[in-house]
């Protein structure tokens, strides 16, 4: 799993790439997390799912987490291009009802 970002302009872009689970999400959190505390000036963090090929409970966990320590910096979370199985599992899980999909 590879985490990618780029500010561009107001939007800070995290592109995953990979199979996010359990062997993949403590690294995860930990860059995720660095790139959130650096506070840089934007307004919204997006996940780019576009190269994810892989995700369990542990993706769920792993975003929700993200949008909680975003929002504590006042930034807004949102998730883009997931795959239709992705999709299918952050819309049943309910996901979606905080991190709205671009």
């Amino acid at each position: 799993m590879d985490l990618t970002a780029q500010r561009r302009g107001d939007t800070l872009l995290i592109s995953l790439n990979g199979e996010i689970d359990e062997h993949s999400a403590a690294r995860l959190r930990k860059d995720a997390d660095t790139l959130a505390d650096k506070r840089l000036p934007v307004d919204r963090a997006v996940f780019d799912l576009t190269g994810v090929s892989f995700m369990d409970s542990t993706a769920i966990g792993f975003l929700l987490g993200r949008y909680k320590k975003f929002l504590r910096y006042g930034v807004k979370t949102y998730v883009t291009n997931p795959s239709p199985t992705a999709d299918k599992i952050l819309t049943m899980s309910g996901v979606y009802s905080l991190i709205p999909k671009l």
